[in-house]
Protein backbone atom coordinates (compact mmCIF):
# COMPACT_ATOMS: atom_id res chain seq x y z
CA UNK A 1 0.00 0.00 0.00
CA UNK A 2 1.30 3.57 -0.49
CA UNK A 3 2.21 6.68 1.50
CA UNK A 4 0.26 9.47 0.06
CA UNK A 5 0.53 12.87 1.27
CA UNK A 6 -2.58 15.10 0.13
CA UNK A 7 -2.57 18.96 0.74
CA UNK A 8 -5.53 20.82 1.72
CA UNK A 9 -7.20 17.34 2.89
CA UNK A 10 -9.09 19.24 6.09
CA UNK A 11 -12.21 19.84 3.64
CA UNK A 12 -13.93 19.64 0.55
CA UNK A 13 -12.12 17.06 -2.16
CA UNK A 14 -8.76 16.53 -0.23
CA UNK A 15 -10.90 15.85 2.69
CA UNK A 16 -13.00 12.86 0.77
CA UNK A 17 -10.09 11.84 -1.06
CA UNK A 18 -8.37 10.99 2.05
CA UNK A 19 -11.43 9.03 3.73
CA UNK A 20 -11.12 7.10 0.53
CA UNK A 21 -7.31 6.11 0.74
CA UNK A 22 -7.58 5.43 4.25
CA UNK A 23 -10.24 2.85 4.30
CA UNK A 24 -8.33 1.16 0.85
CA UNK A 25 -5.23 0.66 3.74
CA UNK A 26 -3.08 3.71 2.57
CA UNK A 27 -1.44 5.60 4.76
CA UNK A 28 -2.69 9.22 4.18
CA UNK A 29 -0.35 11.97 5.32
CA UNK A 30 -3.22 15.11 5.53
CA UNK A 31 -1.94 18.49 5.38
CA UNK A 32 -3.98 21.23 6.69
CA UNK A 33 -3.22 25.18 7.42
CA UNK A 34 -5.18 25.27 10.37
CA UNK A 35 -3.25 22.87 13.65
CA UNK A 36 -6.88 22.26 15.45
CA UNK A 37 -8.45 21.21 12.07
CA UNK A 38 -5.84 19.07 10.85
CA UNK A 39 -5.97 17.32 14.26
CA UNK A 40 -9.49 16.75 14.66
CA UNK A 41 -9.24 15.31 10.56
CA UNK A 42 -6.16 12.86 11.50
CA UNK A 43 -8.11 11.68 14.63
CA UNK A 44 -11.41 10.63 12.46
CA UNK A 45 -9.44 9.17 9.87
CA UNK A 46 -7.52 7.07 12.16
CA UNK A 47 -11.06 5.19 13.53
CA UNK A 48 -10.61 3.67 9.36
CA UNK A 49 -6.99 3.32 9.18
CA UNK A 50 -3.28 5.04 9.24
CA UNK A 51 -2.90 8.61 9.31
CA UNK A 52 -0.70 11.60 10.19
CA UNK A 53 -1.35 15.10 10.17
CA UNK A 54 1.46 17.86 8.95
CA UNK A 55 0.43 21.71 9.38
CA UNK A 56 1.53 24.78 6.69
CA UNK A 57 0.04 27.86 5.54
CA UNK A 58 0.91 27.38 1.54
CA UNK A 59 1.05 30.92 1.40
CA UNK A 60 4.60 30.95 3.06
CA UNK A 61 7.34 29.08 0.52
CA UNK A 62 9.39 28.77 3.80
CA UNK A 63 7.15 26.59 5.30
CA UNK A 64 5.93 25.01 1.93
CA UNK A 65 10.19 24.02 1.87
CA UNK A 66 10.25 23.24 5.33
CA UNK A 67 6.74 20.82 4.89
CA UNK A 68 8.62 19.02 2.37
CA UNK A 69 11.74 18.31 4.30
CA UNK A 70 9.51 17.37 7.60
CA UNK A 71 7.80 14.65 5.09
CA UNK A 72 10.25 13.14 3.60
CA UNK A 73 12.62 13.02 7.04
CA UNK A 74 9.57 11.26 8.87
CA UNK A 75 8.28 9.09 5.64
CA UNK A 76 11.00 8.25 3.52
CA UNK A 77 8.37 5.60 1.58
CA UNK A 78 6.75 8.47 0.27
CA UNK A 79 5.29 6.94 -2.78
CA UNK A 80 1.81 9.41 -3.84
CA UNK A 81 2.35 13.05 -3.79
CA UNK A 82 -1.55 14.52 -4.10
CA UNK A 83 -1.06 18.49 -4.73
CA UNK A 84 -4.58 19.28 -4.04
CA UNK A 85 -4.96 22.24 -2.23
CA UNK A 86 -5.81 25.78 -3.80
CA UNK A 87 -7.12 28.89 -3.41
CA UNK A 88 -10.38 29.97 -6.44
CA UNK A 89 -11.41 32.96 -7.51
CA UNK A 90 -12.14 34.56 -4.46
CA UNK A 91 -16.19 36.41 -3.54
CA UNK A 92 -16.95 38.15 -6.91
CA UNK A 93 -15.62 41.69 -7.44
CA UNK A 94 -13.23 41.31 -4.62
CA UNK A 95 -9.39 42.70 -5.25
CA UNK A 96 -6.01 41.56 -5.84
CA UNK A 97 -4.71 39.41 -2.50
CA UNK A 98 -1.22 38.90 -2.03
CA UNK A 99 0.68 36.30 0.17
CA UNK A 100 3.01 35.99 2.58
CA UNK A 101 5.74 36.72 0.38
CA UNK A 102 4.12 39.18 -1.32
CA UNK A 103 3.17 36.98 -4.33
CA UNK A 104 -0.49 37.45 -6.12
CA UNK A 105 -2.15 34.96 -3.57
CA UNK A 106 -3.68 32.10 -6.92
CA UNK A 107 -0.17 32.12 -8.43
CA UNK A 108 1.66 31.57 -5.07
CA UNK A 109 -1.21 28.70 -3.32
CA UNK A 110 -1.94 26.89 -6.78
CA UNK A 111 1.49 27.36 -8.77
CA UNK A 112 4.09 28.40 -6.77
CA UNK A 113 3.72 26.09 -3.35
CA UNK A 114 3.25 22.84 -5.37
CA UNK A 115 6.13 23.42 -7.29
CA UNK A 116 8.28 23.85 -4.31
CA UNK A 117 6.75 21.02 -2.64
CA UNK A 118 7.03 18.57 -5.48
CA UNK A 119 11.10 19.84 -5.89
CA UNK A 120 11.50 19.02 -1.80
CA UNK A 121 10.00 15.79 -2.50
CA UNK A 122 11.19 14.28 -5.65
CA UNK A 123 14.49 12.75 -3.94
CA UNK A 124 11.84 10.76 -1.92
CA UNK A 125 9.57 10.02 -4.85
CA UNK A 126 12.70 8.61 -7.09
CA UNK A 127 13.78 6.43 -4.45
CA UNK A 128 10.11 5.09 -4.70
CA UNK A 129 9.17 3.87 -7.83
CA UNK A 130 6.45 3.38 -9.57
CA UNK A 131 5.72 7.01 -7.75
CA UNK A 132 3.24 9.34 -8.27
CA UNK A 133 2.39 12.88 -8.48
CA UNK A 134 -1.53 14.13 -9.31
CA UNK A 135 -1.77 17.39 -9.83
CA UNK A 136 -5.18 18.96 -9.20
CA UNK A 137 -6.01 21.09 -11.27
CA UNK A 138 -8.86 23.08 -13.08
CA UNK A 139 -10.75 23.06 -16.70
CA UNK A 140 -10.38 26.86 -16.37
CA UNK A 141 -7.13 27.46 -18.15
CA UNK A 142 -5.58 30.83 -19.32
CA UNK A 143 -2.27 31.71 -20.25
CA UNK A 144 0.35 33.31 -18.16
CA UNK A 145 1.54 36.92 -19.28
CA UNK A 146 5.24 36.30 -18.54
CA UNK A 147 6.02 39.93 -18.91
CA UNK A 148 3.07 40.28 -16.03
CA UNK A 149 3.16 36.95 -14.23
CA UNK A 150 1.44 38.18 -10.88
CA UNK A 151 -1.76 40.13 -12.88
CA UNK A 152 -0.80 43.50 -11.43
CA UNK A 153 -3.31 45.32 -14.54
CA UNK A 154 -6.49 44.39 -15.11
CA UNK A 155 -6.95 41.96 -11.95
CA UNK A 156 -9.88 39.68 -11.82
CA UNK A 157 -9.60 37.20 -9.18
CA UNK A 158 -10.92 34.21 -11.93
CA UNK A 159 -8.64 34.88 -14.65
CA UNK A 160 -6.08 35.04 -11.57
CA UNK A 161 -7.48 31.08 -10.58
CA UNK A 162 -7.28 30.46 -14.68
CA UNK A 163 -4.04 31.53 -14.87
CA UNK A 164 -2.47 29.78 -11.46
CA UNK A 165 -4.70 26.71 -12.98
CA UNK A 166 -2.83 27.15 -16.52
CA UNK A 167 0.57 26.84 -15.30
CA UNK A 168 0.14 24.09 -13.12
CA UNK A 169 -0.68 22.20 -16.46
CA UNK A 170 2.33 23.49 -18.33
CA UNK A 171 4.29 22.41 -15.21
CA UNK A 172 2.74 19.25 -15.51
CA UNK A 173 3.83 18.34 -19.07
CA UNK A 174 7.08 19.77 -18.38
CA UNK A 175 8.38 18.14 -15.79
CA UNK A 176 6.68 15.09 -16.70
CA UNK A 177 9.56 14.96 -19.71
CA UNK A 178 11.93 15.88 -17.05
CA UNK A 179 10.99 12.46 -14.96
CA UNK A 180 10.41 10.41 -18.28
CA UNK A 181 12.52 7.02 -17.11
CA UNK A 182 12.74 7.52 -13.63
CA UNK A 183 9.96 5.32 -12.07
CA UNK A 184 7.93 8.96 -11.15
CA UNK A 185 4.96 9.63 -13.13
CA UNK A 186 2.92 13.11 -12.87
CA UNK A 187 -0.70 14.10 -14.43
CA UNK A 188 -3.14 16.70 -14.00
CA UNK A 189 -7.00 16.84 -13.68
CA UNK A 190 -9.55 19.02 -13.79
CA UNK A 191 -11.88 16.63 -10.95
CA UNK A 192 -15.31 17.97 -11.76
CA UNK A 193 -17.36 20.81 -12.30
CA UNK A 194 -18.19 23.64 -10.11
CA UNK A 195 -17.68 20.66 -6.78
CA UNK A 196 -19.68 22.12 -3.39
CA UNK A 197 -16.77 23.36 -1.79
CA UNK A 198 -16.20 26.27 0.22
CA UNK A 199 -13.87 28.12 -2.83
CA UNK A 200 -17.08 27.46 -5.17
CA UNK A 201 -20.04 28.95 -2.97
CA UNK A 202 -17.15 32.24 -2.06
CA UNK A 203 -17.14 33.01 -5.82
CA UNK A 204 -21.19 33.07 -5.42
CA UNK A 205 -21.63 30.09 -7.86
CA UNK A 206 -24.58 27.05 -7.24
CA UNK A 207 -22.39 23.92 -7.22
CA UNK A 208 -23.02 21.38 -10.20
CA UNK A 209 -21.41 18.89 -8.28
CA UNK A 210 -20.17 16.76 -5.29
CA UNK A 211 -17.25 16.27 -4.47
CA UNK A 212 -17.62 12.58 -4.39
CA UNK A 213 -18.17 13.17 -8.78
CA UNK A 214 -14.24 14.22 -8.49
CA UNK A 215 -12.96 11.85 -6.50
CA UNK A 216 -12.95 8.84 -8.77
CA UNK A 217 -10.01 11.20 -11.14
CA UNK A 218 -8.13 11.68 -8.38
CA UNK A 219 -8.20 8.47 -7.01
CA UNK A 220 -7.57 6.59 -10.05
CA UNK A 221 -3.99 8.62 -10.77
CA UNK A 222 -3.30 7.89 -7.07
CA UNK A 223 -2.97 4.64 -6.84
CA UNK A 224 -3.08 3.15 -10.93
CA UNK A 225 -0.50 2.99 -13.75
CA UNK A 226 -1.92 5.76 -15.90
CA UNK A 227 1.37 6.79 -17.60
CA UNK A 228 3.26 10.55 -17.84
CA UNK A 229 2.33 13.84 -18.91
CA UNK A 230 -1.48 13.74 -19.20
CA UNK A 231 -4.10 15.61 -18.79
CA UNK A 232 -7.99 14.16 -17.70
CA UNK A 233 -11.25 15.45 -16.85
CA UNK A 234 -12.71 13.23 -14.23
CA UNK A 235 -11.14 9.60 -15.20
CA UNK A 236 -11.29 10.54 -18.86
CA UNK A 237 -8.09 11.50 -20.99
CA UNK A 238 -8.49 14.61 -21.86
CA UNK A 239 -6.57 18.08 -23.59
CA UNK A 240 -5.58 20.77 -21.35
CA UNK A 241 -5.04 24.29 -23.26
CA UNK A 242 -3.24 24.22 -26.35
CA UNK A 243 -0.96 26.80 -25.01
CA UNK A 244 0.07 24.29 -21.93
CA UNK A 245 1.77 22.17 -24.48
CA UNK A 246 3.42 24.52 -26.46
CA UNK A 247 7.31 24.10 -25.25
CA UNK A 248 8.26 27.84 -25.97
CA UNK A 249 5.41 29.19 -23.64
CA UNK A 250 6.72 26.44 -21.15
CA UNK A 251 9.98 27.48 -21.10
CA UNK A 252 8.98 31.39 -20.64
CA UNK A 253 6.86 29.70 -17.89
CA UNK A 254 9.43 28.01 -16.06
CA UNK A 255 12.23 30.96 -16.18
CA UNK A 256 9.48 33.50 -14.77
CA UNK A 257 9.15 30.75 -12.10
CA UNK A 258 12.52 30.68 -11.44
CA UNK A 259 12.66 34.51 -11.12
CA UNK A 260 9.21 34.05 -8.71
CA UNK A 261 10.97 31.68 -6.60
CA UNK A 262 14.17 33.44 -6.42
CA UNK A 263 16.65 31.02 -7.47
Amino acid sequence: MSTVLITGATSGLGRYVAFELVRSGHLVLAHGRDRARTERLVEELRTEGAAEGFVADLARLAEVRELGARVAEAHPGLDVLVNNAGVGGGTPGSGRELSADGHELRLAVNYLAPVVLTRALLPVLRANPPARIVNVGSGGQEPVDVADPELTRGYSGISAYCRSKFALAAYTFTLAEELAGSGVSVNVLHPATYMDTAMVREGGITPWNSVADGAPGVLALATRETGSGGYYDGTRPARAHEAAYDADVRKRLAAVTEQLLGM
